[in-house]
């Protein structure tokens, strides 16, 4: 018994010892990015609107864009089409946020408006993400905005502008202290499921 016990603890030696052997060895394989490779792709879009770049655009801009590169998957409204999700919100939407069904929609889910243009320039449209100009994204994201009653079809989106637009559920999401969170219970959760 003893002997198979050797015998088992040197086989797997041997066998870690192969392997670490056939290990490959990754020594002057790639290289540090340059600052620039970094800048090229560090670019996250905060709710300060920090990293926005030079360039505006308004609804009336928009709605063509909308129709030509957006509408084929989420509607000719943006109130969702059969591969594409919902973006525009009414205000009845809103008020459905706090219930056991609420109406998601980027507009009106969605905290700050800079997302919106961050997700746009890096991701839409589907499988050509950061194919669009800054006028292009700020034109579309304009249009959503406007066609969920946020800001006005003439109103102009640019780094100064796009930070200050007041999304509907800015504040609904986690309160400034913890201890502010109301309790599960008194609210309705169950199983997870938290109106």
């Amino acid at each position: 018994m003893r002997f198979s016990k050797l015998l088992a603890v040197g086989v797997a030696l041997a066998s870690a010892a192969a392997a670490q052997a056939q290990t490959p060895s990754y020594k002057n394989v790639g290289r540090a990015p340059t600052k620039q490779e970094i800048e090229a792709v560090d670019i996250s879009i905060g709710p300060e609107g920090k990293g926005l770049p030079v360039g505006s655009g308004t609804a009336k801009d928009g709605a063509p864009l909308f129709l030509a590169k957006c509408a084929v998957c989420h509607g000719t409204d943006a109130r969702g089409g059969k591969i594409g999700t919902q973006l525009a919100a009414s205000k009845a939407d809103f008020d459905t946020l706090t219930t056991m069904k609420p109406v998601r929609a980027v507009a009106d889910y969605w905290p700050y408006a800079t997302m919106i243009w961050d997700y746009i320039n890096r991701a839409m449209p589907r499988h050509q993400g950061g194919s669009l100009t800054p006028n292009e994204v700020y034109s579309l994201t304009a249009f959503i905005l406007y066609k969920s009653d946020i800001v006005q079809e003439g109103d102009v989106l640019d780094a100064k502008t796009l930070p200050k637009v007041q999304m509907p559920n800015r504040n609904g999401f986690v309160p400034a202290k913890f201890e502010d969170i109301p309790d599960e219970h008194k609210r309705g959760c169950t199983q997870g499921v938290c109106p």
